[in-house]
């Protein structure tokens, strides 16, 4: 087919050819994707600015406003070799972008970026479902194949830029008219409601995916930074230390027994004397932004990924004063915060004993007394970082003989299920993750002659489930609910811990993820000026 240069012919060409010229292939699917990808963008709009006669005319203003926004976005990043794969990777981003909005309400932000990047292929296959498939089939595939179908008209580089500076400038100016006309609207709109812009799609994500770039990028050629090289172990106790930290996955503190829930989700842990802490908030709401936080010496208000890569955490400085550590590793990975320690993945049945369908959390304590045995003469601190209740498949997360509270929902499309049979397989999940710390304290038990023994267990963030329709994790820490953001903390001690200098009278205070640092410095008493004792959990005077 040869191009047609001129007005009438090129007109007469895209009727005969059903060509498109880029700019109309650009609106076609600036227009799909705001009426077809969009569902919890209009839907938690609507539950604001309700569909009535007094808010219509806004609402088809924002659909019109959602348009203009991808038609200038996409004429800023569209040339002409480039449109095609461009708009066909927006489109299968799109529809996955959709599925876990519509189905979970959550928010592809910077942190979920990273989160994805960080999934592993078990944790992909545990978030599949017929559903997914038929959103990445219909709002994904079809049209992806439809834009690599379609003709384009090949317009020269004038023609080219001409009409990309026209459709930038007339979506532009329809968008200022928009908001000039309904500026009552929108001014509450962009100042109020701000989480409600978190869930345009593709907008939203493609921003995010620019954040997570640039947090990446930066800080790489920065110098790594060693701290605390003046910290020394100062033994009260002619006993070595052998402390287990357990980091937990998904775990909330509202559904353990023993901060008040109604539930007996801790028959094991009642057992023992722990200590239970009931107000702790995390860092993040996702794995890969708490973990790498909770060993930082940095607080939530200035930890950034790239301070975490370019900093040694707590373990670094544990291994450099001659504590032997290990991590142990039934979850995706550390998140880089046992990358220059001992490292062991428990999600193979080639190191985990407890594997079949799924590797469970209680094979990492399975070789763990040679390996104590092996060091029987110095401080061990060890990692166990848990499978724990990594949703949204939580009925695969426990033994069968751990099912005590029925019915369960058995799928990992959530919205399908009622909200008590979700709880009750999350509950399921935490009583399994009850037998594993006491068996945890058990193993404990048995060095308590040779070692001052510890356990200290904290969830890496919470979990919401069902509630207000917000399903698994992740949302943005500043409009995240609270039972994303607490999360349970307990410790035991053994009967050989020096437990002196420790004040154990404050569970109900407030804590947070950033008194982990210097609350293990403490514990495996390391001075050193890096030490802050207003962030202990257990300084006298605080």
């Amino acid at each position: 087919m040869h191009s047609h240069r001129d007005g009438g012919n090129e007109c007469k060409g895209i009727q005969m050819t059903k060509q498109l010229t880029p700019v109309n292939l650009i609106i076609v699917i600036s227009i799909f994707l705001a009426l077809f990808t969009n569902l919890t963008f209009f839907k938690n709009t609507i539950e604001i600015y309700p569909f009535d006669l007094k808010n219509i005319l806004f609402l088809l203003s924002l659909v019109i406003l959602l348009i203009c926004i991808h038609v200038f976005l996409f004429s800023l990043i569209c040339y002409q070799r480039t449109i095609k794969p461009f708009l066909i990777l927006i489109v299968l981003s799109a529809a996955n972008a959709a599925y876990f909005m519509d189905s979970y309400k959550v928010i592809i932000d910077h942190a979920m970026i990273d989160n994805i990047i960080n999934t592993d292929i078990k944790e992909i296959i545990d978030l599949l479902s017929i559903k997914q498939l038929l959103y990445f089939v219909i709002l994904g595939l079809f049209p992806a194949f439809l834009i690599y179908k379609t003709p384009l008209i090949n317009l020269n580089f004038k023609q080219a830029l001409f009409s990309r500076i026209k459709l930038m400038s007339l979506a532009l100016i329809i968008a200022l008219v928009l908001i000039l006309i309904f500026s009552r609207f929108y001014a509450s709109f962009f100042r109020e409601h701000r989480s409600l812009r978190l869930y345009s799609n593709p907008t939203y994500y493609l921003y995010s995916t620019g954040k997570y770039i640039n947090h990446f990028f930066k800080g790489v050629d920065k110098p790594f930074e060693k701290i605390a090289l003046d910290a020394k172990i100062t033994p009260s106790n002619n006993k070595p230390k052998l402390i287990i930290f357990v980091v937990g996955e998904t775990a909330r503190a509202d559904h353990f027994a023993l901060n008040g829930y109604t539930r007996n989700t801790n028959p094991y842990l009642a057992k023992e004397k722990v200590l239970s802490f009931n107000h702790v908030w995390s860092c993040g709401t996702s794995t890969a932004y708490s973990v790498p936080c909770l060993f930082s010496i940095y607080n939530r208000d200035n930890y950034s990924k790239a301070k975490a890569k370019s900093t040694e955490n707590i373990l670094d400085i544990l291994q450099r004063v001659g504590v032997n550590v290990l991590w142990l590793d039934n979850n995706s990975d550390s998140k880089g915060v046992a990358t220059r320690i001992s490292y062991k993945n428990y999600r193979t049945a080639k190191n985990n004993p407890n594997c079949h369908n799924e590797c469970r959390d209680m094979g990492m304590l399975k070789n763990l007394q040679p390996y104590i045995k092996q060091h029987s003469n110095s401080d061990i601190f060890i990692i166990l970082h848990q499978m724990g209740n990594h949703g949204p498949a939580y009925y695969k997360r426990y033994p069968a003989e751990f099912e005590r509270f029925t019915p369960v929902c058995k799928t990992n499309q959530l919205e399908q299920c009622d909200q008590q049979s979700i709880i009750n397989a999350y509950d399921n999940a935490l009583l399994y993750t009850d037998y594993f710390l006491s068996q945890t304290i058990t193993l404990l038990k048995k060095n308590n002659n040779q070692y001052q023994t510890a356990l200290f267990y904290v969830s890496d963030h919470g979990e919401s489930l069902g509630e207000n329709n917000f399903y698994l994790h992740g949302l943005p820490y500043l409009f995240a609910p609270d039972v994303q953001k607490r999360v349970p903390l307990i410790m035991w001690f053994g009967e050989n811990f020096n437990k002196k200098a420790l004040n154990l009278e404050k569970l109900n205070q407030p804590f947070s993820h950033d008194y982990i640092f210097h609350t293990i410095l403490a514990l495996m008493e390391i001075k050193t000026q890096v030490y802050n004792q207003e962030l202990d959990i257990f300084a006298i005077n605080k």
